[in-house]
């Protein structure tokens, strides 16, 4: 099974939003107009920036030239007294929101603005369900995020090394944070699984041991030692200085992170015993509601769960008669089963460089150029996951650059659960072109001269994940063409490409059916038996059935957030087909897209109607 999961940033390591509330606005006769608009969406930036130096820090690679100047070098710590400020401020600035008058704002700014207001409601609705959110899961909880996150902290100057080592330092105080959460979380009745918070502890106790770090192969080892010798190579850093920093890492990670996690793995052992449901969110207290919003969050669809599950049925069912029928052919052509060695062993690409490449070469004609934006090129440092690293991280991922630094892009390739061939070539369409490197700098190259710089910060993973997967899917039809070169042979019926369109389905289904489960098991209530029994139907062993659904069970919505994404993305080409007609275009679609810029599929659906006006 492919994993399809990508890094990001996780609860409690994004800023509280200390939002300022300026009450002299609201007495100034010329208050709604844009210039206040920029002001108060700039106060905005800066406040949630400033008070969170590991986001912060992944966000602006030189932060001070954008006039942000880092409060406190160290990570945020949960309280529930901040917990309910941070709802408050967001809830002010709403409120002075309100008062603008959107019409006075010119079309970019009118969208921002309703992005913005969108997000701040949303946001919002989450105060009615604390304590559901899990940060330390036992599929990709904190316990290994945040030192993943801190072995690629990027290090542009010596200052960043200082930064980083005082994030280290406050790693205790963090993670006494996340207890006094659970603690909280338990005391309501919503603590975790028993068997949860024992993997979750297990995890702990093996990401970080004192062998590793005595023998030096740790990974925040070898990691920080690289990005050091990188500085030094660069003339940025003395030898004396990489010595000193060697030696404050080494104690650090010894005295302070390594008891923290400890303390972690105790405290959620101390817990383990309190959790008093098991199964799905439906089985909890306002579970169901809450998987609604979670859903809506992570989508940015605005589909109804009924709504949603009936499109997610009617989807399968048109997969799995055009895999049939694309079995049929196959069978008719060839006299025989599907022999995967042509897509897997046999794929004429490996080197990850040269895929890249190759999907660049084959986008040109549908995708918009990034060369009609800027006149820099797009770097891309493509490196194997350190071997310390393989066990928890993802088959692939791809690192958001800071904005300031958007021509560095960081893609990381799992060998241990990523094959070459064709998923390999896959993979790297959707970390890399067209997918997410390729959105991610478009995107943000049009939001540098077009919109405000608050849309840099908006999170909206149904459009991102579900970009990615789409564009993962055309990358399906680039791999027959490769193939179909290789061999000298061109057309559909050519054998290699129809095992990419069984394949490329064969995976539609998989997720399509994971998404019906999610649903199934955590707004429906159904039983573990139940789903147990539709993945074993599919082809997939007891063991694996029962890892996906333990999978499921501890990380809701994250399927849907990629597949309904995905189809939210094809109705939207869909409505642009018959709104420009004659005039449509895969390559003014695209374009279309990408300059919208991450956004719910609500405002996106606007947008293209009011496009449709001005040019229909």
């Amino acid at each position: 099974m492919k994993n399809i999961f990508r890094k990001r940033t996780p609860l409690f390591l994004c800023t509280l939003f200390l939002c300022i509330f300026l009450p002299a606005i609201l007495l100034c006769s010329h208050c709604f107009d844009r210039a206040l608009f920029h002001k108060i969406t700039s106060a905005y930036v800066q406040s949630s920036l400033e008070h969170d130096a590991l986001s912060l820090h992944f966000v602006m690679a030189y932060p001070n030239l954008q006039g942000i100047h880092l409060k406190d070098a160290a990570l945020p710590v949960y309280s529930k007294e901040a917990s309910e400020a941070s709802a408050a401020s967001r809830q002010k600035f709403l409120s002075v929101l309100s008062f603008l008058d959107s019409k006075k704002l010119n079309e970019e700014e009118r969208y921002t603005y309703d992005l913005l207001c969108d997000r701040l409601a949303l946001d919002l609705e989450e105060s009615d369900f604390s304590y559901y959110e899990e940060p330390l899961s036992p599929t990709s909880g904190m316990q290994s995020e945040l030192l993943l996150l801190f072995a690629e902290y990027p290090f542009y100057t010596a200052d960043d090394v200082e930064t980083y080592l005082s994030l280290l330092q406050s790693v205790p105080d963090y993670v006494q944070g996340l207890l006094s959460y659970e603690s909280e979380k338990s005391a309501a009745g919503l603590f975790m699984e028993k068997e949860d918070a024992k993997k979750s502890a297990q995890q702990c106790r093996e990401i970080l041991t004192k062998e590793a770090l005595s023998s030096g192969t740790h990974f925040l080892q070898t990691t920080f030692s690289s990005r050091l010798a990188s500085l030094l190579q660069k003339g940025l850093l003395t030898a004396k200085q990489q010595s000193q920093y060697e030696a404050q890492n080494q104690s650090l990670l010894s005295k302070s992170v390594l008891p923290a996690w400890q303390s972690l793995a105790d405290g959620l052992e101390q817990l383990s015993d309190t959790g008093r449901t098991r199964g799905g969110l439906s089985q909890k207290p306002d579970g169901r509601q809450y998987y609604a919003w979670l859903v809506k969050e992570s989508t940015g669809s605005s589909l109804s769960m009924d709504q949603l599950y009936l499109l997610l049925q009617k989807q399968f069912q048109k997969t799995y008669k055009e895999m049939k029928q694309t079995l049929t052919t196959y069978q008719e052509l060839t006299g025989g089963t599907p022999d995967l060695a042509p897509v897997n062993d046999g794929f004429p690409l490996s080197d990850p460089t040269a895929i890249l490449e190759d999907l660049q070469n084959r986008m040109q004609q549908d995708f918009p150029a990034l060369a009609d934006l800027t006149a820099q090129t797009v770097q891309c440092d493509i490196q194997d996951v350190d071997a310390g690293l393989e066990a928890y991280s993802s088959p692939a991922f791809y690192m958001i650059p800071p904005i300031d630094a958007l021509m560095q892009n960081t893609i990381r390739i799992n060998r241990s659960s990523t094959a070459d061939g064709i998923e390999l070539y896959t993979t790297l369409a959707h970390e890399g072109y067209p997918g997410h490197l390729y959105q991610t700098v478009y995107s943000s190259l049009v939001c540098d001269t077009q919109t405000l710089p608050i849309r840099k910060l908006f999170s909206y993973g149904g459009y991102v994940e579900g970009w990615a997967y789409y564009t993962e899917r055309i990358s399906y039809e680039y791999a027959a063409q490769v193939l179909a070169e290789a061999e000298g042979s061109l057309g559909s019926s050519y054998p290699a490409a129809l095992l990419c369109t069984l394949l490329a389905q064969q995976r539609d289904l998989q997720i399509n059916l994971f998404c019906l489960l999610d649903l199934s098991l955590h707004y429906y209530g159904a039983e573990e038996s139940e789903l147990l029994r539709s993945l074993e139907s599919f082809g997939l062993s007891e063991e694996q059935s029962e890892r996906v659904y333990d999978y499921l069970r501890t990380a809701p919505a994250v399927y849907l957030k990629y597949y309904v994404g995905y189809l939210e993305m094809n109705a939207l080409k869909k409505r642009a087909e018959l709104q420009w007609s004659d005039s449509f275009s895969l390559l003014r679609f695209h374009r279309f897209v990408l300059e919208a810029g991450p956004s719910d599929f609500e405002n996106l659906t606007k947008r293209l109607k009011q496009t449709a006006a001005k040019t229909g």
